[in-house]
């Protein structure tokens, strides 16, 4: 590895995509200039080699690429305008090179140029072992406009911007045949390469309508959880109205709820909006080449989620992703 200074260097963006960056990498702290009229946005997520990817399961552009997207997402769910990234990286002193770490930065400049952010900072230290990748995100959403999953309420609907369950089936495909499952196959791509939902994020905050939102992260079953604790609700989602793509008609049914329900890194979003909103917001949407599905309603409750398979309502189990 090179020493830091020279790493900073190497890293170091020529010119900045965002005028309100005042300084950015190259001395002790960024400075920025927020905009008069918008509240400030920020998240934090970890990756870490052995837990979120390994090279067997994700190109090393790809692992770049994802750490940033899916701190993307998060700001997607508070309906927030992304602007800037910072990096902290612990690089294991074997078994990691200096190609493959630019490779990594390569594609975090990718998803970058790709969601209009600036690098502005970061660190870099060494390690024992595995990698570990943090990125914090900021962006920007109007005053009073952000997006909560504390805002959903009795009789709303619930829906879906996209459709779920084809990271997790490309994660197992994955981690059953390695580097012989890279390619051009959906669920490949969707765990390799996921797209953050900001032009709905963005519509949503811009309209200025009561919506909660959560980004698909840890599972359908999981976020709504969330909401529906958040908001002291019940979210009663119907099985048959969960959008997903052709490639599941063969796939065992057991296996279909795990990956739908319980799957998570899809990053489409899930939330709740006022019935009398949803087809209107769902053709202005259509018109932007955007999807939106219903799949349940809203009820009076105590932080519930309930699924209807097949004419029986019962208890959804939370399942999704936990960190401890």
């Amino acid at each position: 590895m090179k020493n830091e200074f020279e790493w900073i260097r190497s890293i170091a963006p020529s010119k900045h995509r965002r005028a309100s960056v005042i300084k950015g990498i190259g001395d002790d702290a960024a400075v920025i200039r927020p905009k008069v009229g918008y509240d400030i946005v920020l998240a934090v997520d970890t990756l870490v080699e052995g837990v979120h990817f390994t090279k067997n399961t994700m190109p090393l552009k790809a692992i770049g690429y994802k750490a940033l997207a899916v701190n993307v997402s998060d700001l997607a769910a508070m309906g927030a305008e992304p602007l800037y990234y910072m990096v902290s990286i612990a690089v294991p002193k074997e078994n990691w090179e200096q190609e493959e770490i630019n490779e990594i930065y390569e594609g975090m400049g990718e998803a970058g140029e790709e969601y209009d952010m600036d690098l502005i900072g970061g660190d870099t230290i060494s390690t024992s072992r595995d990698l570990v990748i943090t990125v914090q995100v900021t962006g920007r959403v109007e005053e009073y406009r952000q997006l909560l999953r504390s805002d959903a309420e009795t009789n709303d609907i619930v829906f879906l911007t996209g459709p779920v369950g084809m990271s997790a089936a490309g994660l197992d495909e994955l981690l059953e045949k390695g580097k012989d499952a890279w390619g051009d196959d959906p669920f490949i791509q969707a765990h390799q390469w996921p797209i953050a939902h900001v032009e709905h994020g963005r519509f949503f905050a811009e309209s200025g309508e009561r919506i909660a939102l959560n980004d698909v992260s840890d599972g359908v079953a999981h976020e709504a959880k969330e909401i529906a604790e958040s908001s002291g609700v019940d979210l009663h989602l119907d099985w048959e109205k969960m959008p997903r793509l052709d490639l599941f008609q063969h796939v065992p049914l057991t296996k279909q709820r795990k990956w739908l329900l319980h799957g998570g890194e899809d990053f489409s979003l899930l939330g709740t909006m006022r019935a009398s909103l949803f087809q209107q917001m769902k053709k202005q949407l259509q018109k932007k080449g955007l999807s939106l599905y219903q799949i349940g309603e809203v009820r009076p409750g105590r932080g519930n989620v309930w699924l209807k398979h097949e004419g029986t309502e019962k208890l959804l189990y939370d399942g999704g992703y936990t960190h401890f």
